[in-house]
């Protein structure tokens, strides 16, 4: 299980580099103009999944800084953006490979953002929620930029597993 989710914290960490690769070719217009997506624009969809996971490790770890808003717009530069993803990738790798293998069936309580309502749940559930989370709204923001005009990026995870850093999972 260990390996699965380390697999996946890295999958995330290229597919994040390849959409902010792609999002830095739009004109900043492009980028911020609102076309109907879960949180708009390019801009508040790749925040929002900054969010999120700031959302989720502040519960999985209990440190860091977690938003009380879903729609919270964390940096409005796409580079600082790109910036703050880059460290927190590194921060759930680094939470990843360290956690222990009888941590996944362990269990952990946090209170909801939406309704402010207790849940307790085992980790590993939790985990594949976090990490399809975020494949689901990176899928967004590749609509929005085809939309746009630009070339889909290829966010599959069997081409992660063919990249040099993703070889060791497939």
């Amino acid at each position: 299980m260990k390996s699965h989710f380390c697999m996946f914290a890295a999958y995330n960490t290229w597919a994040n580099g390849v959409i902010y690769d792609a999002a830095a070719n739009l004109a900043d217009e492009d980028y911020r103009l609102n076309r109907g997506a879960a949180f708009g624009s390019v801009h508040g969809t790749l925040n929002h999944i900054l969010v999120a996971d700031r959302v989720w490790m502040k519960r999985f770890t209990g440190e860091g800084d977690a938003p009380s808003r879903l729609d919270t717009i964390l940096y409005d530069d796409l580079a600082l953006l790109r910036v703050a993803r880059e460290a927190e990738d590194a921060r759930i790798m680094e939470w990843i490979d360290d956690l222990r293998t009888e941590a996944y069936s362990g269990r952990f309580t946090y209170t909801t953002i939406v309704d402010l309502r207790t849940i307790s749940q085992r980790l590993a559930p939790a985990l594949s929620h976090f990490f399809n989370h975020q494949t689901h709204h990176r899928g967004q923001a590749s609509a929005l930029l085809t939309a746009f005009g630009e070339e889909a990026p290829v966010l599959d995870l069997i081409y992660f597993q063919r990249t040099e850093a993703g070889r060791k999972f497939a």
